[in-house]
């Protein structure tokens, strides 16, 4: 089987280690253009082949995955159609609306492409290529039956109607990344007035966990982590919201507490929940002066 990855971040190299030995790999990356971008060294770890576009990179494929940041999603599926082949699958791993989503097959169908959309319900490290996902579209039992012997053992057939996979994804983001910038807003203004300890210890009446200083110490490390990328899908989380016809209050919040919490990575150098919001709140203080 020939395979094209149009992406090479963080996905795209966990799934090019995944499908070593399993065909003919293709990729391409928009940052191959930049001779020191992360994707363009991962090249060298990797036997692949590096399009010179991605139209170059998916000529001759049978099944092309797409794993970009949301915003580039439909981008990615226009720069695929000049050499996408006559019934290959385009699996698009992107958290995206429902309506981008639906925008992104609306350009593969024609181009004689399977599209097929897949949502992720878990971080994507550790299981990889193993991760539960829920796959839409009418294509969707067609791919299983063809490709998920490359490995995708944690993919089930959701839905033949589009949309619906990402709609349950971006639902669970709403409460996942949500829940990450209330701890995050929440424990920062706590340590502030010196009573971190006394909400930690009311959370852990309210819902019982094993460690909440440490529930509360990884929630608000992904932000800092990740907190670029899940803006952006955030971003399209509020508009999954507005297509659902509801005004997206707390997913632009969200949004906006995810993209400022990355400016303090120096933070994640501390291990005790304590001393890495006195790391975050000493760099405010900082900022503010």
């Amino acid at each position: 089987m020939k395979i094209a990855l149009i992406g090479f971040g963080e996905v795209g190299q966990i799934l090019a280690a995944a499908l070593a030995g399993q065909g003919e790999l293709s990729v391409y990356d928009r940052l191959f253009e930049q001779e020191d971008s992360a994707p363009s060294r991962a090249l060298r770890l990797f036997e692949v082949r590096p399009g010179a576009d991605a139209a170059d990179a998916v000529r001759d494929a049978d099944l092309v995955i797409s794993a970009v940041t949301a915003a580039q999603d439909l981008v990615a599926a226009r720069s695929v159609v000049a050499g996408l082949k006559e019934g290959a699958f385009l699996l698009d791993l992107n958290s995206v609306s429902p309506g981008q989503k639906s925008a992104s097959a609306a350009v593969i169908g024609p181009a004689g492409g399977r599209y097929v959309e897949a949502a992720v319900m878990s971080p994507f490290p550790p299981k990889g290529i193993a991760s539960p996902m829920l796959l839409g579209g009418p294509h969707a039992r067609a791919f299983l039956e063809d490709c998920g012997a490359l490995g995708f053992s944690g993919a089930q057939v959701f839905s033949p109607t589009l949309g619906q996979a990402s709609a349950a994804k971006m639902c669970r983001s709403v409460m996942i990344k949500g829940i990450e910038a209330l701890v995050t807003e929440s424990m920062l203004s706590a340590r502030r007035y010196g009573v971190d300890a006394t909400v930690l210890a009311s959370l852990g009446d309210l819902l019982p966990l094993p460690d909440w200083s440490a529930t509360a110490r990884y929630m608000i490390s992904r932000s800092i982590e990740h907190g670029v990328r899940r803006a952006e899908e955030m971003d399209e989380v509020a508009q999954t919201v507005r297509e659902a016809g509801l005004d997206p209050l707390m997913s632009r919040a969200t949004a906006e507490r995810q993209a400022w919490a990355p400016q303090f990575a120096d933070a994640l150098a501390e291990e005790d929940l304590g001393r890495m919001l006195d790391a975050i709140l000493q760099d405010i203080d900082g900022k503010s002066r």
